[in-house]
């Protein structure tokens, strides 16, 4: 934790942004892995936290997918660096 605050990876906060915009764009994910060509078992890897990383090349297609840019995409508290585990 970061000042006592919930620090997520990458992985684990895009698959919470995930989650949000499919209830607030009210769509399915089978609808967002056609949209987004991203295949199932990716897309179920990303959401179950089973992925280490997720690629830029990925979060790109999800945003296409949702029907947003790639900035809207990001701009999530979720997405701000001292929320974020980044590594080293």
């Amino acid at each position: 934790m970061k000042h006592g605050q919930e620090v997520l990876t990458v992985n684990q906060a895009v698959a919470k942004r995930i989650r949000e915009l499919l209830k607030l764009k009210c769509i399915t994910q089978y609808r967002l892995e056609i949209n987004s060509d991203i295949q199932h078992s990716q897309m179920d890897f990303i959401l179950k936290d089973r992925n280490k990383t997720v690629t830029f090349t990925t979060i790109i297609k999800l945003a296409n997918g949702f029907g947003i840019s790639l900035k809207e995409f990001i701009d999530c508290n979720e997405f701000e660096y001292d929320k974020l585990d980044v590594g080293q």
